[in-house]
């Protein structure tokens, strides 16, 4: 008998479930879903599949997620063997052939050319053992074990370049091999994916004896040298298979920045170098390529001297590389790209001004050189730098006497320190930040410091007494005759009222590279212990000229390659210190100028400000100016031609002493005349700090007297200069110099400007006929030029001594800075 069919209505009965259990109510239209259903087969009691929703539905399965990986790894298998199977071998490449490269004026004139191509291919056996092992140890030391990429390496610097983090190799020797002689040196995606592929093909068809022949044969080592045959002989003067293992470490090291680590072109790197030599040599030995023993006795070989191009004789050669230089700095092109040549390369040097720049050299220091019967003059070095402050443009340098004789830029090294030119920074930073003296008044250019010889600063955690030039001892003076006299021991404790950290962050924020040698914070830093580069030195002028806005130098208008421009970087200004802060700082340094030890700018014929420096042991001289449209600052260097170690200019063009006030201000004077011939003299417009205006005249005993430092002599009598015994009478500083007409009353206040400061006593009479020079510049000058018609006379005697003309004879050779 067959069962009976259910009543109408009613839900079936699961089999499985136990007589009696409850049941759900049926739905009133349960019956129409039934319809519209499948029906679902008895006794297997699974539950419906709950429908994804909300959130749940953007989340994929793991069914999507695994079928897309294999998805995806299919699709870049497919692309591997796509690109192993179109991507041949090519031929050689441009690179292996290198064009040269025009660096031009900014008129569009020439300047020179470079990249002639020097090289000379050598079999594998020609290189030593040990040279082979130096490039492995820099490179690649898995070399020989390794496959032909390394496909880390290669993500890692593709997702640099495509995020805009900078180029980062990683590559191995066959990439880089593959670069040098198949591809290029862009840093783009597309070229990587071609060297990937062109790696593995050449790593399955080559040997790696064939691999490394070929990428010592085209690297790339810096002085135009392509091989390890060029660079033998551009670096060492021999062929390769007689270089020591010393030698190949060196040149080694230079495939990591073939440039930059020339100790000899670049000896501010000289720490960086031998880092990345001593690196390649401890390499060597955790490989066991070179006995630990060996590796202890192994001492640096210094390259010899760079032998330059003819075509890049007088200033030419010192121009392309500076501009080189900034190019690879600035990350515009490394410098193996760069080498690959064919750039059309337009400078901001304008023609005429760096004419004029060579003429003032020649005129007022080289004619006048000696080095046969002199043998100081053999010593001599000179560098120089001008820049458009409104638009940072670098319009003219001076290099050296000439690249091909004098390879080392003086305008580019840092290896001297700047001396008393970094004074105006110590007071930007102070006007900047609104320091106070240690009892708390405000320091302005009328601010009232003790300025006597060997006085100790107070209020900081290093013991400093230092000396002032020519030990002479101040008493009580303004920071503004401090500033034109240049006394050391005002600045230093400057320095540290103002917070020696505060100083060095406004020298940075001026355009100080914080990266310069010696750039210690300190109460020494005051007195320019730091060795900046004349370029550096004239971007932070500058921006002081600029009324504190800095504009980053440059020195490229354009770079073209075929019919493509490549982008240089933004220079976008900056205020780096307020108006007030800066033209603070110029008002003092055009007093420099008019009274203090810079009055040889004055032959320029232009307003100027500025500021003199000597270096330790008389090492440098500098003097850092502007007009308000050009800034230029020019230093003559002491070095010996032979083994380019430092030495002191004293004797040099016959003189006892080099001073910054003497031959580099004429030499800024003669340049500036000539530089903005045909354009009227501009003053500066000028917007001072509170208290900074120049107070009126002393009328009388009523004056209220400035307020006195704790544990000083009171400053509204000041005291007489005093110097050692053996000086030079008592003209030059202690009767009109100083007292009677240098600082109270002809000084600045009556006749130090107005009447006798330029034209009765300064000049004419008393300063330079009279007293300064001819008759008494130490004994009657300070009294005739200074007491009777102004300041200008005791001030040149004076400041000849200081600064300017040591050959005056007012200050003894010293080791310290002014």
């Amino acid at each position: 008998m067959s069962d009976q069919s259910p009543p109408p209505g009613w839900t079936p009965r699961d089999p499985d479930t136990p007589p009696g259990a409850p049941h759900d109510l049926p739905h009133p239209r349960a019956h129409d879903q039934d319809r519209q259903q499948a029906p679902q087969p008895p006794g297997r009691g699974r539950k419906p599949r709950r429908p994804r929703t909300g959130w749940r539905r953007a989340v994929p399965t793991w069914r999507m997620v695994l079928g897309g990986l294999l998805l995806l790894a299919l699709l870049i298998g497919g692309v591997l063997v796509a690109g192993y199977l179109l991507v041949d071998i090519p031929p050689a490449n441009a690179a292996a052939t290198a064009q040269s490269n025009v660096y031009l004026y900014s008129d569009g004139s020439l300047i020179a050319r470079d990249g002639e191509v020097n090289r000379v291919n050598v079999p594998l056996s020609q290189i030593p053992r040990t040279v082979q092992e130096a490039v492995l140890a820099a490179e690649d030391r898995d070399f020989y074990s390794e496959r032909a990429v390394d496909p880390k390496a290669m993500l890692r610097a593709a997702w640099n370049t495509a995020t805009g983090k900078g180029t980062q190799s990683g590559s191995t020797i066959t990439q880089q091999y593959v670069k040098n002689y198949y591809l290029g040196q862009e840093q783009t995606i597309k070229r990587k994916v071609k060297e990937f592929f062109i790696a593995i093909k050449l790593g399955r068809e080559k040997s790696k004896n064939y691999i490394l022949e070929g990428y010592l044969n085209t690297s790339y080592f810096g002085r135009n040298a392509y091989g390890i045959q060029a660079a033998a002989q551009a670096h060492y003067g021999k062929d390769v298979n007689k270089l020591t293992t010393a030698e190949g470490a060196y040149l080694a090291t230079l495939l990591n920045s073939p440039s930059a680590f020339d100790v000899v072109s670049h000896p501010q790197s000289r720490p960086r170098a031998l880092a990345r030599w001593n690196y390649v040599l401890d390499g060597m030995v955790k490989k066991q390529w070179l006995p630990a023993a060996e590796r202890t006795t192994t001492a640096f070989p210094e390259p010899g001297k760079v032998r330059a191009a003819a075509g890049l004789s007088g200033q030419r050669g010192y121009l392309v590389e500076a501009i080189k230089d900034y190019i690879v700095d600035n990350k515009i092109l490394d410098d193996k790209t760069l080498a690959e040549g064919g750039y059309r390369i337009t400078s901001t040097i304008d023609k005429r001004r760096q004419t004029a720049f060579v003429d003032a050299v020649d005129e007022q220091m080289v004619s006048k050189l000696e080095p046969e019967t002199r043998k100081a003059d053999r010593l001599v070095r000179a560098g120089g730098a001008s820049i458009d402050p409104a638009t940072g443009k670098v319009v003219a340098m001076y290099g050296g006497i000439d690249y091909t004789k004098q390879y080392v830029n003086n305008a580019t090294r840092h290896d001297y320190q700047v001396a008393s030119t970094f004074k105006p920074f110590v007071f930007a930073a102070a006007a900047e930040n609104g320091s106070r003296t240690q009892d708390g008044r405000r320091i302005t250019p009328n601010t009232i410091y003790n300025g006597d010889n060997k006085r100790p600063v107070t209020g900081g955690r290093i013991r400093f007494a230092p000396e002032n030039e020519g030990q002479v001892s101040y008493g009580n003076i303004t920071v503004n005759t401090a500033t034109d006299l240049s006394v050391n021991a005002v600045y230093a404790q400057m320095a540290v009222d103002v917070g020696t950290g505060k100083v060095k962050q406004t020298a940075i924020d001026l355009g100080i590279p914080e990266n310069t040698p010696n750039f210690v914070p300190g109460p020494a830093m005051a007195l320019g212990t730091l060795q900046a580069g004349v370029v550096d030195m004239a971007q932070a002028y500058a921006t002081l000229a600029d009324h504190g806005r800095r504009t980053p130098y440059t020195f490229l208008e354009k770079i073209t390659k075929g019919g493509d421009t490549i982008g240089l970087p933004p220079r976008t200004p900056t205020q780096a210190i307020s108006r007030e802060a800066a033209d603070t700082t110029t008002s003092m340094l055009v007093s420099v100028v008019d009274n203090g030890t810079g009055t040889a700018a004055l032959a320029a014929g232009h307003p100027a400000a500025g500021k003199t420096g000597t270096g330790e042991l008389d090492r440098s001289a500098w003097f850092a100016a502007y007009t308000p449209e050009l800034v230029t600052v020019v230093a003559m260097m002491g070095q010996d031609p032979d083994t380019g170690t430092l030495q002191s200019l004293y004797g040099a063009l016959g003189e006892s002493r080099i001073g910054g006030g003497g031959y580099p201000a004429r030499i800024w004077a003669a340049y500036t005349k000539t530089a903005l011939e045909g354009t009227d003299p501009v003053d500066f417009d000028l917007e001072l700090q509170p208290g900074a205006a120049q107070p009126p005249p002393s009328t009388g005993p009523e004056t209220e007297p400035p307020q006195e430092t704790p544990g000083e002599p009171s400053p509204s009598t000041p005291e007489r200069p005093t110097r050692p015994t053996p000086s030079n009478g008592t003209g030059g500083r202690n009767q009109g110099g100083q007292n009677n007409g240098g600082q109270n009353n002809g000084g600045q206040n009556q006749g130090g400007q107005d009447n006798g400061g330029r034209t009765n006593g300064g000049r004419d009479n008393g300063g330079r006929g009279d007293g300064g020079r001819d008759s008494g510049g130490t004994t009657q000058g300070g009294d005739q030029g200074g007491t009777t018609q102004g300041t200008q006379g005791s001030a040149q005697g004076a400041t000849q001594g200081i600064d300017g003309d040591p050959a005056e004879g007012l200050r003894p050779p010293s080791a310290f800075l002014e």
